[in-house]
């Protein structure tokens, strides 16, 4: 059974920072480029970082930035999601999910390039 399974998530005032983990089981995902993605109530789940399997091409939305940095922790098979300075509309279901091309040295922007996902942890950030 493969499985991927964010924590981390909670509730932080605006300004703070959490740092979410995606723990793979199942099999190894060191061979496939990893992202985040986050949906707010009433809205689509939308692009928030990736990474690519070789840890060397990364690249985040806009909107995050300069805030957020995506790393991988092969050994551990983990991926994690450093957020910092956390804004109100940065609270969502934040979801990780594996690629999926293998060995392909890109980053993936778009859902359909994602074939494991997580089951989301909620990310509050009251203001």
């Amino acid at each position: 059974q493969v499985q991927l399974v964010e924590s981390g998530g909670g509730l932080v005032q605006a300004g703070g920072s959490l740092r979410l983990s995606c723990a793979a089981s199942g099999r190894t995902f060191s061979n496939r480029a990893m992202g985040w993605f986050r949906q707010a109530p009433g809205k689509e789940r939308e692009f928030v970082a990736a990474r690519s399997w070789s840890g060397s091409r990364t690249y985040y939305a806009d909107s995050v930035k300069g805030r957020f940095t995506i790393s991988r922790d092969n050994a551990k098979n983990t991926v994690y999601l450093q957020m910092n300075s956390l804004k109100p509309e940065d609270t969502a279901v934040y979801y990780c999910a594996a690629s999926t091309a293998v060995y392909s040295d890109s980053y993936f922007l778009n859902l359909s390039d994602y074939y494991y996902w997580g089951q989301g942890t909620q990310v509050t950030v009251s203001s």
